[in-house]
């Protein structure tokens, strides 16, 4: 028997789409992320942001075919990632994590990952 995949428990591409969505709802009301995501840009993040999750955590590996390594901390290089810029991306995916109602095992598990990735993409203390 197969060990079912964190991306099948918790729903598939549905619940990471939700989960995007929200957190991308979020963020486009947000003073200080908002500028980091040109309007015109903000399918192509909201794609990109499922398709990595989802590879992540155990589903399609579309991400790594059509974009190839994650590289996170190199893509996120350009932008100015503060502490400030960390906490209210932190607040906006924990909202859109929690709103999908995931068990509680899981939404800690989820959550804790995306705090600990947030964190690394820290690249300065600057405002």
């Amino acid at each position: 028997m197969t060990e079912q995949t964190f991306f099948d428990a918790v729903g598939g591409h549905d619940t990471f789409q939700g989960i995007v969505d929200r957190f991308y709802a979020g963020v486009v009301a947000d003073d200080v992320l908002a500028p980091m995501y040109p309007p015109e840009d903000l399918p192509g993040a909201n794609r990109r942001m499922v398709m990595f999750l989802e590879q992540y955590w155990g589903g399609p590996t579309t991400y790594s075919e059509e974009r190839g390594h994650p590289r996170l901390r190199m893509r996120h290089q350009p932008f100015k990632v503060n502490p400030l810029a960390r906490d209210r991306w932190i607040l906006h995916m924990t909202a859109a994590v929690k709103e999908a109602r995931l068990s509680p095992m899981h939404e800690s598990q989820l959550l804790d990952y995306l705090e600990r990735a947030a964190h690394s993409m820290l690249n300065t203390f600057e405002d």
